[in-house]
């Protein structure tokens, strides 16, 4: 919902600011003084192409920026600003950052339709058209298409996997040798999972047996042999015992030595154990250098880690057994591909009964709103086409298209090639309507929605775009009064006489709605006029 549009030198605007309400807002005013300008400014918004035209002359560059909310429970909005320089360059910021024009149509354009003689809107899109019926009936349609998506998504999937099984029973040549050749390769070595690590950890304790059994023998020998460190430290603690009788201090060294004594002869012991621990066999020791020594070679040749070697001989295995089992793994993939399509099928086929059975009831309630606006026996029909299996979408397996009758002895047209944009526009109007809630649209801006009405027409459009507004922000740029009284909030456009001529935008309550009421009645304000404004202002309850 758009809170508040600031524009700022755009075409004649200089400065103008559009606070629309949550539900109708009315644009009036003459013809030319400037009402096409603010659609510009909800294009420029929306993410359509800015051109440089649209920059007031003599400016440096219009500015439009839009604070609006994306649903019911957001209370901060976003705030969204877009230049564009008087050559031609456009500039994006949403929430004070810098951002593209794709981002800005994602952001807000989906949030607003623009409906007017010559925008392009949704309803011309015939790819919404199943999107619509699917909102109108969301609670029968939403889990049939859910089961469908699943369907299609899991019979594409199983023809992949078939495709994938049918190359791989077909290679020839140089990649099935080079499986082959890995699969010998990896599988005569024979490498196990964790091997490689044991060996790096071993191999070095192996290689230096000698020394390592050397070094303890040595280190033994002096802590523990005749005239070693035990000797000398054991004579240290006899004599400081002997003299601690004398003074118990030196009892307390005596003590101390003793403790590390004691640890010196645990240090010894271990030695001992590591040295009888170490097992020396030279042929033991090749065949460790050797199988080392093939597993780098693995490594080198299918690496360069371990894991890429066992991914390796996975991958080349199962391309030998796919073409060595080649029929059989043919024929189970595409058992599965038949049964996902058998599936996809049903699901398909319950999807399309769902769709033609609501859509006509969808176009008959918006025939309904249609005769409101007093638009004859016009009427929309739903045309549902099958489609080749190879065409179907996840939007559905049908091409689906909401046409137009104009009465019911015509033949149904394309609404796209409906001549009248007024008349287009209110197809789009009872549509809305129908939709209520369930249009995901929040805003809509409707322009020369009133062209070629009058009289009780005018007066029940009125009264439809009052319904609209109770489940949608709208806004209306109108010339007919009986549209305008609808409105709760009123706008009037207009341009001053200046030889740069200026439109401004000014919201009227009051005496002053009457007053312009009153203009777009008769041209003037008489007594009449005005007395006939007030009465009509009143009788909508918008005075």
């Amino acid at each position: 919902m758009i809170d508040e549009i600031r524009v700022e030198n755009l075409a004649l605007i200089r400065e103008a600011t559009l606070e629309p309400c949550p539900g109708l807002t009315v644009l009036t005013g003459e013809t030319g003084a400037g009402k096409t300008a603010l659609l510009s400014a909800c294009k420029l918004l929306m993410g359509e192409r800015a051109d440089s035209a649209m920059v007031r002359e003599g400016e440096a560059a219009a500015v439009v920026t839009g604070r609006l909310f994306t649903d019911a429970h957001d209370t901060d909005g976003i705030v969204v600003q877009r230049r564009v320089s008087a050559d031609g360059r456009s500039r994006v910021r949403i929430d004070g950052s810098i951002a593209s024009v794709r981002e800005l149509a994602d952001q807000v354009g989906s949030h607003i339709d623009l409906c007017g003689q010559h925008e392009h809107q949704r309803l011309l899109d015939p790819a919404t058209h199943v999107g619509m019926v699917d909102a109108w009936s969301d609670a029968t349609i939403a889990p049939l298409l859910c089961a469908y998506r699943e369907a299609l998504h899991a019979a594409r999937a199983a023809q992949k996997e078939l495709e994938r099984i049918e190359e791989a029973s077909r290679t020839q040549g140089e990649r099935l040798e080079d499986a082959r050749f890995a699969v010998d390769a990896i599988s005569e070595v024979d490498p196990q999972p964790g091997e490689l690590e044991e060996l790096e950890e071993t191999l070095p304790r192996a290689e230096h047996a000698e020394s390592l059994i050397s070094a303890a023998l040595d280190a033994d020998a002096s802590l523990s042999d005749e005239g070693g460190c035990l000797d000398a430290l054991n004579a240290a603690i006899a004599e400081l015992a002997r003299m601690g009788r004398v003074d118990s201090e030196l009892a307390t060294f005596a003590d101390e030595l003793s403790s590390v004594a004691i640890s010196i002869e645990d240090v010894a012991s271990g030695l001992r154990r590591y040295r009888q621990s170490i097992d020396f066999d030279e042929r033991e020791l090749a065949r460790a250098q050797e199988r080392y020594a093939s597993l780098k070679g693995l490594m080198r040749q299918f690496g360069p880690r371990m894991e890429d070697v066992f991914a390796r001989l996975d991958e080349a295995r199962e391309l030998l057994s796919l073409v060595d089992d080649a029929e059989a793994r043919v024929r189970a993939a595409a058992r599965e591909r038949d049964e996902r399509e058998a599936e996809l099928s049903r699901a398909a086929k319950a999807l399309t009964r769902a769709r033609d059975a609501a859509a006509p009831r969808f176009c008959r309630e918006v025939g309904r709103q249609m005769a409101r606006l007093e638009m004859g026996r016009a009427e929309l029909v739903w045309e549902s086409r099958e489609l080749p299996r190879a065409s179907w979408t996840d939007q559905g397996p049908c091409a689906c298209e909401l046409l137009y009758r104009s009465g019911a002895g015509m033949t149904p047209r394309p609404l796209r090639r409906i001549a009248s944009g007024g008349e287009l526009s209110r197809v789009m109007l009872a549509s809305k309507v129908v939709l209520g809630e369930s249009d995901g649209v929040d805003t809509l801006v409707f322009d020369e929605v009133d062209a070629g009405v009058g009289g009780s027409t005018a007066r029940a459009l009125g009264m439809v775009l009052g319904d609209l507004a109770r489940t949608h922000q709208v806004i209306v740029v109108t010339h007919l009064a009986q549209v305008a009284v609808m409105g709760e909030r009123h706008y009037v456009v207009r341009k001053s006489d200046d030889d740069m001529p200026v439109t401004m935008l000014d919201p009227v309550v009051g005496d002053d709605r009457v007053r312009e009421i009153a203009r777009m009645l008769s041209g003037d304000t008489t007594e009449a006029s005005l007395a006939h404004a007030r009465e009509m202002l009143q009788e909508a309850g918008t005075l």
